[in-house]
């Protein structure tokens, strides 16, 4: 009997070996699989809704989803050098700047509603829709809902961020946003905050950096720029003890109430600010679009060249959202 098992058992391994064996050979006719380069720019998923951007595999800006605070935003947004060229809070004031998150989208009055502060509406991100990887672009498609502090739901928005390198020392960041009335109209009062902002390092300000602020009109610092409508603004200053750098805020031609008035301020902040001039009703089925494009550069670039990308960005037509956005109907 145990001679028999013996037997059953050398057969079985027997067998078990020739199988791994004729799978080998066979795997080792086919042809190697072709080596597929990675795309030069690339989103990178990461946890809490955020998104990490690369160019040739290295990092040069984040979204963060805004888990635990009150909108997305996004940090960091490293220059030419690497070095961080936004912030978080104001330097000064930190407590009642707490809102200021480096980049981010926000309005000051949504249907009565504060969604600028750290003290009234939040947006939160509902999902990610899409991410999109290439030799030329990388890009994310996310949709959040802006709801009052009691929970309501006030807006609905579907939000892309691209990243678009155009030679090693730029690149621009695109933010397309696309808000939408539920159920009936929703009025965006007048107001100089909201709705893109941004938040510059503390060494790039003109009072703690000796930075400078231009804008598309030749008006420099916030005495020249203040609400003054512009295509574009920049503010450039030092991010080392010999490198300057930069960021221009652009606003889109196809905008509402381009060329838009741009709140800037000497102590290191930006913003296009869509509704200064006059209040807008966002009508059920008729989503507001807007698109801002922000140019990252090295040095201090001259107004031509930004003039030059600025008409770049311009040329650029809408994209409408991917599958699986938000819209007015309710879900």
């Amino acid at each position: 009997m145990k001679i028999a098992q013996s037997v059953h058992r050398t057969g079985f391994f027997c067998w078990i070996s020739a199988l791994f064996a004729a799978a080998g050979t066979v795997g080792a006719h086919e042809p190697p699989a072709a080596r597929i380069s990675p795309p030069r720019v690339q989103a990178r998923p990461e946890p809490r809704s955020g998104v990490s951007f690369l160019v040739d595999g290295r990092f040069v800006l984040g979204l963060d989803g805004g888990s635990g605070m009150r909108r997305p935003f996004l940090y960091p947004v490293l220059g030419p050098a690497g070095v961080p060229l936004t912030r978080m809070g104001h330097p000064h004031d930190p407590v009642s700047h707490s809102h200021h998150n480096s980049i981010w989208i926000a309005h000051n009055d949504v249907g009565g509603t504060s969604f600028w502060s750290d003290t009234g509406g939040t947006i939160e991100v509902v999902r990610t829709t899409r991410l999109e990887d290439g030799d030329e672009r990388a890009s994310v498609e996310f949709a959040a809902d802006w709801r009052a502090p009691d929970k309501r739901l006030v807006l609905r928005e579907n939000r892309r961020v691209s990243l678009i390198p155009i030679d090693a020392a730029t690149w621009r960041i695109d933010v397309e946003t696309e808000l939408h009335a539920i159920d009936k109209p929703v009025p965006l009062g007048a107001t100089p905050f909201g709705f893109l902002a941004v938040r510059v390092a503390k060494s790039i300000g003109v009072h703690d950096g000796g930075g400078r602020i231009l804008n598309s009109e030749g008006e420099v610092n916030e005495k020249g720029c203040f609400r003054k409508p512009a295509r574009w603004v920049d503010y450039a200053g030092p991010v080392t003890a010999t490198l300057d750098e930069g960021i221009t805020l652009m606003d889109h031609p196809d905008n509402l109430h381009h060329p838009v008035e741009f709140h800037v301020r000497d102590d290191g902040w930006m913003g296009a600010a869509t509704t200064f001039r006059a209040a807008h009703v966002i009508e059920h089925g008729k989503p507001l679009r807007l698109r801002h494009g922000l140019l990252v550069h090295g040095s201090a670039t001259a107004a031509e060249a930004i003039e030059r990308e600025w008409r770049r960005f311009a040329a650029m037509p809408f994209r409408p959202f991917g599958d699986g956005e938000h819209s007015s109907k309710t879900h």
